[in-house]
């Protein structure tokens, strides 16, 4: 496996990227995966603090969505069984720092994003 520093997307070919893109977004792809990678950004989280802090997804969701990361390799799941309720937290693993610069980036166009279309209806409306 090469070091993802290594790798240099105009060394792939169209096929490669394609397939890459493609492995990329069945990892983390949907409505919530990231949704739940940056609200457990924050420190580890009960199931219910997660679902509260992330607005609209289902409990039935969360928990498949949980379910898949942990799969991944993006979430841990710890349960303290020693408590009377047994309590389950969630947080992220070493490995999920490695979406750190894609998350930024995400972040940072969906601002710039948000402000073009609100600048370009603000025209429109005049």
């Amino acid at each position: 496996m090469k070091n993802h520093e290594q790798i240099k997307p105009e060394d792939l070919g169209c096929a490669e990227k394609l397939q890459a893109v493609g492995d990329s977004l069945y990892a983390i792809g949907g409505k919530w995966k990231l949704r739940v990678i940056i609200a457990l950004s924050q420190g580890h989280c009960r199931f219910n603090d997660l679902q509260r802090t992330i607005t609209g997804i289902s409990g039935k969701v969360l928990s498949s969505e949980l379910k898949e990361l942990e799969l991944n390799g993006f979430v841990k799941r710890n349960v303290q069984a020693e408590n009377n309720p047994v309590i389950v937290e969630y947080e992220l693993t070493p490995y999920s720092q490695t979406l750190k610069d894609v998350v930024y980036a995400l972040i940072k166009w969906g601002v710039l994003h948000r402000e073009k279309i609100k600048s370009e209806a603000k025209v429109s409306n005049v």
